[in-house]
């Protein structure tokens, strides 16, 4: 007997899949941050208003560092879009390819 026949966009398809799991965890991972920071901030607004003295030269260099891995994060982000939407046109046209009359 010959070996089983293997779909060809399975492949395609488990990347994608991978992707978007792993693009999710690091949204989810990203938003728990995010919340953290905000907390953070008012966190500060509650004790004092405005932050000022040593705890703000703290807080505004947090805050660049934050900023700059806001930026990577971004970036990162966009890479993986750029990524799974090369994976689904490649998924689109291996379905076409298997729609048409061989």
């Amino acid at each position: 007997m010959s070996e089983a026949y293997r779909r060809p966009d399975r492949q395609a398809l488990a990347e994608l899949e991978v992707l978007v799991r792993n693009a999710t965890d690091e949204l989810a991972a990203w938003r728990r941050r995010c919340l953290r920071a905000e907390a953070e901030v008012q966190e500060l607004r509650g004790k004092a208003g405005v932050p000022t003295g040593p705890d703000h030269a703290q807080t505004r260099a947090r805050l660049v560092e934050l900023e700059q891995e806001n930026l990577e994060l971004r970036q990162r982000l966009e890479a993986v879009r750029e990524r799974v939407t090369a994976l689904a046109g490649r998924l689109a046209f291996l379905e076409r390819g298997l729609q048409e009359p061989a």
